[in-house]
C-alpha cells in the first residue's frame, strides 16, 4: 500500500471509453481522491461510491476530482456505472489491475480483493492512503476528510 507523504507512482488507467488515464494529468490542477471498489458486484462498496456521489458538491468546492477503480473489465465497468449512474470516471488497468498498482492485493487465500482509498494532492504527494480486506472498512470517510482539510492548508 502507498505510504502518506511520499509521491504519487504513475497510474495509468482506462476509463470505461477506452480512453487512457493518468492520474498524473491532474497534478497542479487539483487533488484526486481513488476510491478502489472490491468489485462492481460489492454492495457494499456501492453503497460507498453511492456516498461520494452524494457529496459530489462537497468535494468539488474542496476542488477534488474523484476517480473510481475496480479490478473488472472496461465492459462490466462501463454497465456498473450506467447502472448506478455514476457521474466519476470508472477507471480499469491496461494490464492489471489498478488496485495491484497501488498495493492492493488479493487476501484470504488469494479470493477476496482489498479495496481502499487514496488522495492525491495537486502536487502529487500522497495524503491519505487507507485499504482494508472487507469492504466495511474500505471507506474511512473521516480520514479522507482530515486528508483533504490539511491538503487545502498548502
Amino acid at each position: 500500500m502507498l505510504t502518506t507523504g511520499s509521491p504519487a507512482p504513475e497510474m495509468v488507467l482506462e476509463d470505461t471509453d477506452g480512453q487512457t488515464v493518468r492520474v498524473s494529468d491532474h497534478q497542479g490542477d487539483h487533488a484526486v481522491l481513488l476510491f478502489f471498489v472490491r468489485s462492481t458486484s460489492c454492495p457494499v462498496c456501492t453503497r460507498h461510491v453511492r456516498d461520494l456521489v452524494a457529496r459530489r458538491g462537497e468535494l468539488e468546492a474542496d476542488n477534488v476530482r474523484v476517480l473510481i477503480a475496480v479490478p473488472e473489465d472496461r465492459e462490466r465497468a462501463a454497465r456498473w456505472k450506467a447502472r448506478h449512474a455514476i457521474p466519476f470516471p470508472v477507471l480499469t488497468g491496461r494490464d492489471r489491475s489498478p488496485h495491484e498498482l497501488i498495493g492492493l492485493t488479493r487476501r484470504i487465500f488469494g479470493a477476496m480483493q482489498q479495496s481502499g482509498s487514496v488522495l492525491i494532492d495537486r502536487h502529487g504527494i500522497v495524503r491519505h492512503a487507507h485499504g482494508a480486506t472487507l469492504p466495511t472498512g474500505s471507506y474511512d470517510r473521516q480520514g479522507i476528510a482530515a486528508a483533504i482539510a490539511s491538503s487545502t492548508q498548502d
